[in-house]
């Protein structure tokens, strides 16, 4: 029951924190710093729900080959590799550390 009570009182807060967003007058929402923020929330909740699923097993830190599918796309990001040869590399890589490991 907890869990549906956090789920129902998340989406509310989501509802009205986005009610507010509309409500700011556009002066407030057309300032550099808001915008730079606004572009950057997405990607750092990204990076920390990567870091999560990656890193975490339970309640303990978990290093396997999870970790080495995620730097494996780190490097073919860095490469500028196309979007589906980073997702198959890293799923790839962490496919072969598994079945060998």
């Amino acid at each position: 029951m907890t869990i549906w009570l956090t789920v129902i009182g998340a989406g509310i807060g989501c509802y009205v924190l986005k009610l507010a967003g509309l409500s700011l007058p556009p002066r407030v929402l057309e300032h550099p710093v808001v915008e730079r923020i606004a572009d950057l929330i997405p990607v750092a909740l990204l990076a920390a729900l990567v870091a999560v699923q990656v890193l975490a097993a339970d309640a303990s830190l978990v290093i396997d080959a999870r970790l080495a599918g995620l730097a494996t796309a780190f490097v073919l990001l860095l490469v500028r590799a196309p979007f589906l040869v980073v997702v198959f590399g890293a799923a790839l890589v962490a496919a072969l550390l598994r079945l060998w490991g």
